[in-house]
């Protein structure tokens, strides 16, 4: 029988189906957008597009700006946040920006301060390694390997020492103390 309550509970059925259906995927585009600028950012920056990069990174960087991400007062997003400057700065000194990049690793120590103990060594490798590893790419040793020591000085843990400064620097000689002979 066209029409029947049955009919029309099945099709009420698959019209909020459909509705939760789409509303779960606007929440899902909705929590990958921030991926979505680190992706991009990444391949803009990889096809020598560093300006792109730079762009996207800052949506990245004010996404988690805000006070109720990172703040003496909520310290949520505090570690992404530091990610955020520290992938910023790199992509501006591969741009050639080094003083923007500066402010940008000087604003990412600031929010690493601010992030749980159970996180900061970890972040603060990732931030360190990242900086480095630019200024490494763009053929300032000096620095790279500056920052490396600077954020073995902070605490970060082993994924700090993935950086290009860090692998030449254990491949550097070690000089031999001189022995006495009696």
């Amino acid at each position: 029988m066209p029409g029947s309550s049955e009919d029309r509970r099945r099709d009420r059925m698959q019209v909020l189906v459909k509705a939760a259906t789409i509303a779960v995927c606007g929440l899902l585009v909705a929590s990958c957008a921030s991926e979505s600028y680190q992706s991009a950012a990444m391949q803009a920056s990889e096809s020598g597009d560093q300006k792109a990069a730079i762009r996207l990174a800052k949506k990245e960087v004010a996404r988690f700006s805000e006070p109720d991400q990172c703040s003496h007062a909520s310290r949520i997003n505090c570690g992404t946040l530091a990610l955020a400057y520290g992938t910023l700065a790199g992509y501006q000194v591969l741009d050639g920006d080094s003083s923007a990049a500066e402010k940008s690793f000087t604003s990412a120590k600031w929010a690493l301060n601010l992030t749980e103990p159970e996180n900061r060594a970890s972040a603060t490798a990732m931030v360190y390694r990242d900086v480095s590893e630019a200024f490494w790419k763009v053929g300032n040793r000096a620095r790279a390997t500056s920052v490396l020591n600077e954020g073995r000085a902070a605490g970060a843990d082993k994924w700090l020492y993935m950086s290009s400064a860090a692998r030449a620097a254990d491949r550097q000689p070690v000089d031999p103390q001189p022995t006495e002979l009696h």
